[in-house]
C-alpha cells in the first residue's frame, strides 16, 4: 500500500477534528516531527510514537480551536506535501490566519518524517 492524496486529506481532517488517534493511525512507530517554530535549523524536533503524539495533542492547548482549510495535497512515490491555511485562536487570545505547509516523507502508506514550515506569525 501507497499513501494516495485522499489519504493526505483525511488525515488533514482528522486535525481539524482534534482526532489524535486517526492522526496517530497515519504515522510509523519511528515516526519524526520537525516543527514550524524553535530554536534549531530545522525547529523542534519529536521523534517516536508518544513524542510526537504528545506534541501534537499540545498544538490544540495552544490554538484550542485550530483548523485548516484551503489544503491542497501532493503525493510523489514516497515524498508528499500538504499546503494549507492555519487559522485559530492563541492563548492570549489573538487570532491566527497563517499559510504554511508540511513535507513528508512516506513509508507505504504511513507518515514517517512530516516537517512543517509557516509563514511568520507577529
Amino acid at each position: 500500500m501507497t499513501m494516495t492524496q485522499d489519504d493526505l486529506q483525511q488525515y488533514s481532517s482528522a486535525w481539524s477534528n482534534h482526532d489524535i488517534d486517526a492522526i496517530m493511525a497515519f504515522m510509523t512507530d519511528d515516526c519524526v516531527f520537525e516543527t514550524g517554530g524553535g530554536h534549531d535549523r530545522f525547529g523542534t524536533r519529536y521523534v517516536g510514537r508518544e513524542q510526537v503524539r504528545a506534541r501534537f495533542v499540545e498544538v490544540w492547548t495552544d490554538i484550542r480551536d485550530v483548523c485548516f482549510t484551503r489544503e491542497n495535497h501532493l503525493v510523489d512515490g514516497d515524498k508528499g506535501c500538504s499546503e494549507w491555511t492555519l487559522t485559530g485562536t492563541a492563548k492570549d487570545g489573538s487570532s491566527i490566519d497563517v499559510d504554511g505547509c508540511d513535507l513528508f516523507t512516506f513509508v507505504g502508506d504511513k507518515i514517517q518524517s512530516k516537517r512543517s514550515y509557516l509563514k511568520h506569525i507577529h
